[in-house]
Formats: structure tokens, sequence, C-alpha cells
């Protein structure tokens, strides 16, 4: 076979390894499940769910043939209800309130949604309408779950929207920063659509303070919406950090986006740092680009660790190996400048910090080699402090300071949604929590313009 072919044929593969790993319900299926559904009247799995669906109904639609019906009743509790169908933590939330979990097995709400919404996706389904305008307009920086969902009630109120999205494509940790063998990147575009067929004016490749500066979206807009997420991952701050071989979590699963799948981890010894969803999905994506062996190195313990229960399952389905109370020193380089070596240090667990979280602390002489070819970190991300402050907004350390039940921040034209406004042990820094959060927003500035009338 010539080296052409073996290329092909391993790009291909590699193709495979991240196409949708769970396949949705056929039409049987789902009737099977909806036909299961006890339509609770005071249903438990409507007050899990955050953003309020009313599930039994949405259920018994599919059952009855209603698949628009179904699909408009997801849609209208949550604009990134496809998403959220695949991402949700539904063990956790809808699932896990299902009242058959005392008898037998819940009702796979999360499941049924993505087989409603699928269909409308299929079949183009125009869900919402515009409302009348009523002149005023506004601003959303970032495109995210929390910025569509804040756009899609506003245009449907009739307000003038338009987003500002430094990426060229919409849709935020959607589109870009969720793998695509559990979030294609087509279904994200497709709430994107959703949003943009009712007439939001979405402005791809802005970036605030470069292109448009925010004392202008102050000045030239009556509201101002900040939904711009996170940045990009920190440094480890070990020695050796800059030799060639490591790679940014967030930025290698926004490569498989793209469909660009690196080579250079095919048979390699793979160390991911942390333990939140950002290095699980680093570490399932290595595995899946070919990597021989991965592991994950987390300071703290498996209780500890941030991950959603079912991403930690799937992690150890794939086959990703885990070393608690572990952290890295030192990065050791070979002649050509590539990480071979990872020297880290076993840890323990004091008393807890200011954040609630038990402290993990070095100890002394405990340090040891592994031997690795390639590096993923996967420690949390950085702020856009810089933004922030060009907006004027009081915030401690990036986490912007923002009324709870109005999302209005120190400057009263401006208001903050999503993870820009997560931290500190406060708030999930969910999906669905940051589509509810959208939809608040833009309730509470309705709400206002329409106060500043009733009071004129």
């Amino acid at each position: 076979m010539s080296n052409l072919l073996k290329h092909l044929n391993n790009v291909n593969s590699t193709q495979e390894n991240f196409m949708e790993a769970k396949p949705s319900f056929n039409q049987q299926e789902a009737l099977d499940e909806a036909n299961r559904c006890l339509y609770c009247y005071d249903a438990p799995c409507i007050t899990a769910c955050p953003t309020d669906i009313d599930i039994p109904t949405f259920i018994k639609k599919i059952a009855s043939g209603n698949m628009k019906g179904s699909a408009t009743t997801i849609m209208e509790s949550n604009p990134v209800g496809a998403s959220c169908a695949r991402v949700c933590p539904t063990e956790e939330l809808c699932e896990g309130a299902c009242v058959l979990n005392h008898s037998t097995n819940p009702i796979p709400i999360g499941d049924l949604q993505r087989f409603a919404t699928d269909w409308a996706i299929k079949n183009e389904a125009e869900l919402f309408k515009s409302g009348k305008k009523n002149g005023k307009r506004i601003a959303i920086v970032g495109s995210g779950p929390a910025g569509l969902s804040a756009a899609r009630d506003l245009a449907r109120l009739g307000y003038e929207v338009t987003i500002f999205e430094k990426r060229s494509e919409a849709g935020g940790l959607d589109t870009f920063g969720i793998v695509p063998f559990r979030l294609p990147k087509e279904i994200s575009l497709w709430e994107v659509e959703q949003v943009k067929n009712l007439g939001v004016q979405i402005r791809t490749n802005i970036e605030i303070g470069k292109d448009i500066l925010a004392e202008d979206l102050i000045e030239n807009y009556d509201s101002v919406v900040l939904a711009i997420g996170m940045a990009e991952v920190p440094k480890l701050e070990v020695e050796g950090e800059e030799l060639d071989g490591i790679y940014d979590a967030i930025d290698l699963v926004e490569r498989t986006k793209h469909g660009i799948y690196e080579e250079e981890f095919v048979n390699q010894r793979v160390a991911v740092i942390g333990a939140g969803n950002t290095a699980i999905d680093g570490a399932t994506t290595s595995i899946r680009l070919g990597a021989d062996n991965v592991k994950i190195l987390y300071r703290r313990t498996e209780a500890e660790m941030t991950a959603y229960d079912f991403e930690y399952d799937f992690a150890k389905q794939e086959g990703v190996e885990f070393r608690w109370l572990t952290t890295p020193k030192r990065l050791i380089g070979d002649s050509d400048g590539h990480v071979r070596q990872l020297e880290c240090i076993r840890m323990e667990l004091q008393d807890a910090g200011e954040d609630g979280r038990a402290r993990p602390v070095e100890i002394p002489g405990s340090e040891f080699l592994m031997d690795v070819d390639l590096i993923v970190k996967g420690i949390g991300q950085n702020r856009h402090v810089q933004m922030i402050e060009s907006f004027g907004l009081e915030h401690e350390g990036g986490v912007v300071k923002a009324d709870s039940e109005t999302f209005i921040t120190s400057n009263p034209k401006v208001y903050a949604v999503g993870d820009v406004i997560f931290g500190k042990g406060v708030g999930e820094a969910m999906v669905v929590s940051a589509a509810q959060q959208g939809k608040e927003t833009a309730l509470a500035i309705h709400q206002r313009f329409q106060e500043k009338i009733e009071s004129a």
C-alpha cells in the first residue's frame, strides 16, 4: 500500500472517530419511550430544568406525532435546546428528577429532546417569528449560548439586535469548544440560523477594542449585553513550558471542529493537566486522534473534580487513565526541544480555602518522572479583563459584578450574562444555565424599557 493511500485511510479513520458518538432514536424508539412518560401534572422534571422546558408537553407531542409542536415547546424555553439535548447533564437535572427513578428507568428526556429538535433541523422548520419593531437597539457582545438566547428573545419582543462576534462563525462554546463527537458543529450553527432568521444581525470577525470601541457601543445602542465567555487556557507556570509538544485543550478541540486532526498524536503518550470538562474533552480528543496512552493528572481527588459525572464515565470508557493528587513540576525536553518527560510531585489535601474547596499541598520529596510525548493543558481559562475594563465595569479578577435578578452591571446601560459572571464558587457554568440567563436578561431589558414608557 502506498504512503498516500495509508495517509488517506488514516484520515478517513480519524474522521469517523469524530462523528457523533451516540446515535439518535429512531421513530419507534422515540414513541416507545414517549409512551412510558406519566405526563405528571406537577412534573419535577420541569423544576429540575434550568430553562423550565415543559417536558411532559413536548414528550406528549412526540407521542401524538406533532413533531413541530414538540420542537417548538423545547426551543420556546431553551433557544439552544438542540445543543443541550446532547451536552446537558440530564442525569443530574431533568432525568435525575423523573419519578420513574423510584420504580424503573427514568424517561430518557435528553434523547427525546434530541429526536424532536433533529426533526426540526431535518425539516427546516420555522419555529418563531420576530416581533413588531419598537425602535430600540441592543448590542450583544458574544454569540455563545447566553448571547444567542438574549438575542432570540429580544428579537421576538421587537428589538433591533446586533451581535458582535470575534470569531469567524457564531455559536461560541457550542460551535467551537465542545468535542464534535458529542456536539457536531452543524447543530450549533442551526441554532444560530434560528436567531438570524428573526432579523438579528450577526457581525463576525469583530473584535471589541480593535474593530469597534466599547464606548461606541454604549453610546450608539440603547443597551449592551456582555456575553463574552472566557478566554484562553492559562500557562502551567512550570519550568520547560516553552518546549514543543504542548497543546491548549480548547484550541485542540476547536481544530477538530474545523476538521483539522493533529497527526502528531498517533501512537503517542499524552498527559492532560486538569480534571474539568475542558480537560476531559482534551483527553478524549487525544484518544480519538490516535494516542496510545492518555493520562489525566489532577492535584486533588476524584471527589473534587469539576467535570460532570457522565463526562468522567465517558473518559474512562474511552480508556483515559486518571492520576489523582498529582501535579506537574517541571517539563523535560530532548535535544530537539520537544517534551519527553514530566516531573510530577504528589499532593495531599488540607483544610478548605476561601473557595470552600480542600487545598492541595505538595508532599516534599515525592517527586517522580513520567515519560510523555505530548502535554494537553486543561486547567481552566483566563478572563477577558481588558475588555471588561474597557466597558468600565466593576469586577473581581475578571468576574463581572452584576445584579443577580436583572444582570445590570455597574454601568446601567450594560448587562452581563453567562461565563463572564460565573466564578468564585458562584453559579453553575453549564450551557443550559447560560441560556436561561440570556432569556432572563432579555426580559429584564424589556421590563426596564416598559417601566420607562409607563412612567413617562
